[in-house]
């Protein structure tokens, strides 16, 4: 079967008047005279860097946000061209000037205070920035709420910066997508190979990452478009356990696997950003706050590590080596396994919840967040697209989106049930064979192979990829920079059972300790060997 990686969305690059203060390509920011001289450098912060700059007067948010946006104008759709970031908040700025001086003032709202977040286009926001999916049938569009988990940040203090350019309706409009592209926003380019795949739906929140565009980024999965593009860019990712993010507001594929997580160069960003992103709900669950679970003494004794992509690729053997022998010298037993192989009628199955879904809920998101009335059902935006011809449905078709118009929702309730109940059953048996029945306390996979070229008329062409058994069960993934073939990078996946976050990310702090794999991307033009 085909492999495809699914995101929650997409956002979009509108065409604006040289005016508008919207522009993904804003002009250099000035910083008021009145704001703290910084002595850190913005560059390449990590997240715990920043917050200790800005509580010792070292840095303020204004010179953070400043940075950032200098970034964005000199890379985004210049320079390197990355097209990674779709709109900018025409806010930011003065928002980071209120959040300085509540800061000032001895007011702290949280750990994400002043700091600054890229959100997936796929995300509402009630601000100016419009909520798109990459789609030309919502150019513009503005919504009338802020999405559940964006009330959540903003009342933490964070500062949304811009929204991010992704694949067109979350790599679900069509077979033999090329990740990254959308009608609206272009080509998002992997910033360590330029001509090479950023992955995934989420790869404008991995880009503008890895780039040193923003800090944090928050992106959404359906199976893969979190864990690809944060493994391919070179950066962490967290896909969390089903229901631990509301969805509430965010354009969706299908709720049944739907979920957003947040991206950072470090282990300890992400956790912080998951942190206040966690439904209230989902809080009660865990055993201890995720902010400090990525700095404490891990609790895993036994894991398992799967062997089965050794051959896909000359550094994958030596990196896992390594990787085993660290384990092992921070005492924690390995056991390994080559193989690993999902039943096929799993992929089919999810492939029916997903398009079952993809047609109630869709639909339910465009008529509650007021898409034009003329475009707020499938079918409507199908005969949109063909109205609109090559404008709207260059390099590949709209075959999803026109199975998902085609769905009857009474007439195919009872097998969509059926392909739920399946799907789900087989993806946790594979994972319960080991998390449950062996006891380990994770389950540790290479995420996906190293980038391929960029393709828009054969689309994506994965080595391979292990995010579906995750993604379907809805158990917590992690994954972080394990290594490089060439100067592509590989990461490694952790996968726990449903609610154990804290424990994974206890574990992968540890190896991202360990193995040192992070790395700033080249900006290389073209691979010459």
């Amino acid at each position: 079967m085909r492999h495809f990686v699914l995101g929650l969305g997409f956002g979009l690059l509108l065409t604006l008047s040289a005016c508008s203060n919207q522009s993904a390509t804003p002009q250099s920011p000035v910083t008021r005279p009145d704001t703290v001289q910084s002595t850190i450098n913005p560059a390449w912060l990590s997240t715990a860097a920043a917050q200790q700059a800005l509580a010792d007067g070292k840095l303020s948010s204004e010179q953070l946000v400043s940075y950032y946006l200098q970034q964005i104008a000199s890379n985004n759709n210049s320079g390197h061209q990355l097209a990674a970031i779709s709109d900018i908040n025409p806010d930011a700025l003065s928002q980071a000037r209120e959040l300085d001086a509540e800061r000032r003032a001895g007011k702290v709202r949280s750990a994400l205070h002043g700091l600054p977040v890229v959100l997936k286009a796929n995300i509402a926001t009630l601000d100016s920035m419009p909520t798109t999916a990459g789609a030309l049938a919502l150019k513009g569009h503005l919504t009338p709420a802020d999405a559940a988990l964006v009330t959540q940040l903003r009342a933490a203090g964070a500062i949304i910066l811009a929204k991010a350019n992704l694949s067109e309706w979350a790599n679900f409009r069509g077979e033999n997508s090329a990740s990254g592209w959308s009608a609206l926003g272009g080509q998002v380019r992997n910033p360590h190979l330029l001509s090479h795949s950023p992955c995934g739906s989420s790869s404008g929140s991995a880009v503008a990452v890895a780039a040193d565009f923003t800090l944090l980024a928050v992106g959404t999965e359906t199976d893969g478009s979190i864990m690809c593009p944060a493994a391919i860019n070179g950066i962490v990712g967290i896909k969390p356990s089903r229901s631990a993010v509301s969805g509430e507001g965010i354009i969706p594929i299908a709720a049944a696997q739907d979920i957003a997580g947040p991206m950072a160069r470090t282990v300890f960003g992400a956790a912080l950003l998951l942190e206040q992103m966690l439904s209230p709900a989902a809080k009660s669950r865990y055993n201890s706050p995720l902010n400090e679970a990525a700095l404490n003494k891990t609790s895993a004794k036994k894991v398992l590590l799967v062997r089965a992509y050794d051959q896909q690729d000359v550094t994958l053997a030596p990196m896992l080596d390594k990787l085993a022998k660290e384990l092992e010298k921070a005492g924690i037993e390995v056991i390994s396994t080559d193989k690993w192989q999902l039943p096929p009628e799993l992929y089919s199955a999810e492939l029916t919840v997903l398009v079952y879904e993809f047609k109630r809920d869709l639909e339910a998101w465009l008529q509650t967040y007021q898409a034009p009335a003329a475009l707020d059902t499938i079918a409507e935006i199908v005969a949109f697209n063909r109205q609109q011809g090559e404008k709207a449905l260059a390099f590949f078709g709209q075959e999803y989106l026109e199975q998902a118009a085609a769905i009857d929702l009474d007439v195919d309730k009872a097998k969509y049930q059926q392909a739920l109940t399946d799907s789900r059953k087989l993806a946790e048996a594979a994972l319960d064979q080991y998390l449950r029945d062996q006891g380990v306390d994770a389950i540790i996979l290479p995420s996906y192979g190293p980038a391929w070229p960029i393709d828009h008329i054969k689309g994506d062409d994965f080595n391979f990829g292990t995010s579906t058994a995750a993604a379907v069960a809805g158990y917590p993934s992690i994954t972080i920079p394990a290594g490089y073939s060439g100067m592509l990078p590989l990461g490694i996946s952790l996968v726990g059972l449903p609610w154990t976050e804290p424990e994974l990310l206890a574990l992968a702090a540890l190896l991202e300790q360990r193995l040192a794999a992070y790395q700033r991307p080249g900006f290389v033009a073209e691979r010459t060997n």
